[in-house]
């Protein structure tokens, strides 16, 4: 099973920095190709749509046509989606390569893989070190952020150095996207067969208890996921090059070091969930992370703005990792791969439609508009979990 975990860390690393570079360069790209907010962040809700429907099938056919069929098909697909968008500008082509493509301009991983991924990795090992495998696999995709994040100095080289048109310099940075999706889609095929899930599975049916979980957990990552779909990579850095004229070579740099940040706190996580819990680990420090992402806005500088943003990604993805375990621990091994598709899917759904407000706000109020709101919403979804989960122990806590 360790080939497995190193297939999976593999995959997932070069799945992180396509999105990572995706995330810095998807709304300048689509903002030069002339669409306003409101337009592209459309095109970005599509993506973002498209993975949804992507974790509605893992849900309901993960198991039954196999775990490692579907990672590879939704690794051909992202490759072909990426292609498509690279050389079209009509917002609709641009709208149905996203959607089809599974386009994520978050910059942060929430593909449909990833539920995949996540019924997988707990098979790896025992339940002591669930955790750590899973804050070991969000460091890796942290360190894939942060390359991707880091190949958004591409568009600037190709045009300094090169002499490339401004717009063929961004389509370039698209194309390695589509490229590095295929990569994933051949490393899969070395997942060997104890990757599939039991027989059990096949039939996707789950317990009351377990179903009581999922339905709480479905509802309070949806409402997460839909204040973080308004401040998404794509709209902090248009919020970023719109605000204060920072430039895609700054902004990848100080993506670089938010995902360096979310490293050592996906380390420092699980840490500390082996001292006070799963659950106050996923509250105690996400809920500070959105006070600082609150003051972003009213910032006089780019300077002053970064500090605030980094500080922000040293808590923020605390409960990433935790989030994942627990998700796992609490629902039996046959219901994984169901568990991790239904809440992706209702973060998805959620994630889908918040770009569209977003893009909305920003041009009918102002630009920091969507980062303020998200920080309260995200200050809520922080108090419900709490109150909801608290008392619900994973196995080695209990």
């Amino acid at each position: 099973m360790l080939r497995d975990r190193r297939v999976i860390f593999a995959a997932s690393f070069l799945r992180a920095v396509a999105n990572g570079l995706i995330g810095v360069l998807a709304g300048i790209y689509l903002a030069q190709l002339g669409l306003d907010p409101a337009a592209w962040g459309a095109v970005l809700g599509a993506g973002i749509a498209g993975t949804a429907v992507g974790a509605a099938g893992v849900m309901f056919w993960g198991d039954r046509v196999g775990r490692k069929r579907w990672l590879v098909g939704l690794g051909v697909l992202a490759a072909a989606g990426g292609i498509v968008f690279a050389f079209s500008s009509q917002i609709v082509v641009l709208g149905v390569a996203a959607f089809l493509g599974m386009l994520n301009s978050l910059g942060k991983d929430r593909a449909a893989a990833l539920a995949i991924e996540q019924a997988i990795l707990p098979s790896t090992g025992d339940d002591a070190g669930r955790t750590r495998a899973f804050a070991w696999y969000n460091v890796i995709q942290d360190v894939g952020h942060a390359l991707g994040a880091a190949l958004a100095v591409l568009p600037p080289l190709l045009r300094d150095f090169a002499g490339v048109d401004p717009l063929d310099s961004l389509r370039a940075a698209v194309i390695l996207y589509a490229a590095l999706y295929a990569v994933t889609a051949i490393l899969y095929l070395g997942l060997s067969s104890q990757a599939e899930s039991p027989t059990a599975a096949l039939r996707a049916e789950v317990s009351p208890q377990s179903r009581s979980i999922l339905t709480k957990m479905s509802f309070l990552f949806a409402l997460d996921s839909f204040a973080g779909g308004f401040q998404g990579s794509a709209l902090f850095a248009y919020f970023f090059h719109a605000q204060f004229g920072a430039s895609e070579a700054a902004i990848g740099m100080l993506f670089v070091g938010a995902r360096i940040m979310n490293a050592f706190s996906h380390l420092g996580a699980a840490w500390l969930a082996a001292r006070i819990g799963l659950v106050n680990t996923m509250v105690f420090t996400h809920t500070p992370s959105s006070l600082l992402t609150f003051t972003i806005p009213f910032t006089g500088s780019f300077e002053i703005a970064a500090v605030l943003f980094l500080l922000r990604e040293g808590l923020s993805e605390m409960d990433v990792p935790t989030r994942q375990s627990y998700l796992m621990a609490v629902v039996r091994p046959d219901e994984r791969t169901f568990a991790g598709g239904v809440t992706n899917l209702a973060r998805m759904c959620a994630r889908a439609i918040a770009p569209v407000f977003a893009g909305s706000a920003m041009q009918a109020l102002t630009l920091g508009a969507p980062i303020m709101a998200a920080a309260g919403l995200k200050i809520l979804y922080d108090g419900l979990l709490y109150v909801m989960f608290r008392k619900l122990k994973a196995p080695e806590e209990r």
